[in-house]
């Protein structure tokens, strides 16, 4: 049986977001950097996401077939992991995740020295891991615009191999944060990654990962959707707990989109206080290190009549579902046309759009909690029916019950 949730809409909204989740990023990554330290390290503080007990779960795991489910980062994480450790697994997904490319990874393991197999799709999982009897070489080619997972999956398992790694990116690089957030934890393990993007190579030499103590920060992705509701509001005063302004993660430049979108940042104490403020009439923005900060900050504009330029959004076609064609789907809902573009920049169109008493928008949710939660902050605006609101456990569980403590009405719904 599906179901929905119904959201009363309130513009005046006040309260702690307390359900705020872990960093999933840092979560995965850590993990599966004590499993290479011979889980003698120890990682607190991690995300109650549903992808990240996953991960801890299936990196440890004996067991043959590794069922994902549906998340991409830790798909592409264990398969270079298992086959460079010489294990003999079978990966597999939902039938989404059956429909994302990993060729590339796969490709460059090949050339490592892995032996692994496609089961049904050529490249596409399933994939069955053999195994892994020497390196053949040190140096590979990896196109640095698909997914920076690709990219940091190959680093966390460089330091293992008998002759370290050398990885020469091609094309435009994309999502160069969340490479940087991969060397950065694994300094915390002691070991060193040398990076210059400029001339597009990483090094990684031979190192024996060191015992680590890693605590991880709350996660600036799931914070993001709370600048959503701040702006669309009417009045909002929302608090965010234990949210640095140090940090990891490069989707903190929320805060940067945000205080052109009409959003106050505060930090003090450890915490982070959002008010509102004067917005901008329109925005050019670009995507390429922040992908998914996208489902955020689009619906913002097309609700204020906010128009906007953006470059970097390509990669979204390869995600939990194409998000291209999602965003599109669902702006029309408000009036707002996103268009391809015809040189690099994608275009928002607005229409003026202003809500309709008594009319409800149905959000559909195409099995992507981004989707859900950066639709959300519609609801200050107007009523809003949310199909399948289960996807936000995939990365922030408490997302509705936060919902509720700043204000909203929330009721759930059987079809």
């Amino acid at each position: 049986m599906s179901s929905n949730i119904y959201i009363r809409s309130n513009g005046y909204i006040r309260g702690t977001a307390s359900q705020l989740s872990s960093s999933k990023s840092i979560s995965n990554r850590a993990l599966l950097l004590k499993a290479l330290s011979n889980n003698q390290s120890s990682v607190s503080n991690l995300s109650s996401a549903r992808d990240t007990q996953l991960m801890n779960r299936l990196v440890t795991s004996d067991e043959k077939v590794i069922d994902v489910l549906d998340a991409g980062t830790t798909m592409r994480f264990l398969s270079a992991y298992f086959a460079l450790s010489g294990k003999n697994k079978i990966l597999t997904g939902t039938a989404r995740m059956k429909e994302r490319p990993i060729e590339l990874l796969v490709n460059a393991l090949r050339k490592i020295g892995a032996s692994i197999s496609y089961l049904e799709k050529e490249g596409f999982p399933p994939i069955e891991t053999h195994g892994f009897e020497r390196q053949l070489t040190n140096q590979i080619e990896v196109p640095g615009n698909v997914s920076s997972q690709y990219i940091s999956a190959l680093i966390m398992v460089a330091p293992s191999l008998p002759q370290g790694l050398t990885i020469n990116l091609t094309g435009e690089i994309g999502s160069i944060p969340y490479i940087k957030m991969t060397a950065e934890l694994m300094r915390q393990f002691g070991v060193e990654v040398e990076m210059n993007f400029e001339k597009k190579i990483i090094k990684i030499q031979p190192s024996k990962f060191k015992i680590a103590e890693v605590v991880v920060e709350a996660d600036w992705s799931s914070a993001s959707y709370w600048f959503g509701f701040t702006a669309l509001a009417s009045t909002a005063e929302i608090t965010l707990l234990n949210v640095s302004e140090e940090s990891l993660q490069g989707d903190r430049v929320i805060v940067d989109v945000m205080d052109k979108l009409g959003v106050q940042s505060d930090f003090r104490d450890g915490n982070l206080y959002l008010t509102k403020k004067e917005a901008k009439k329109n925005i050019f923005w670009d995507f390429r290190n922040c992908p998914d900060l996208a489902q955020t900050v689009l619906p913002v504009c097309a609700a204020k009549n906010i128009s906007g330029e953006f470059i970097g959004l390509e990669s979204l076609r390869i995600k939990e579902t194409d998000r291209i064609v999602a965003l599109q789907t669902e702006l029309a809902k408000i009036g707002a046309i996103l268009t391809e573009p015809t040189t690099r920049n994608w275009k928002l169109e607005t229409r003026n759009w202003k809500p309709e008493i008594g009319k409800p928008i149905t959000i559909n949710t195409y099995h992507d909690h981004r989707m859900a939660m950066g639709l959300a902050p519609l609801a200050t605006l107007i009523d809003l029916k949310i199909e399948s609101p289960e996807v936000v456990n995939k990365s922030y569980p408490g997302f509705w019950k936060d919902m509720e403590s700043v204000g909203f009405e929330i009721k759930m719904e059987e079809n």
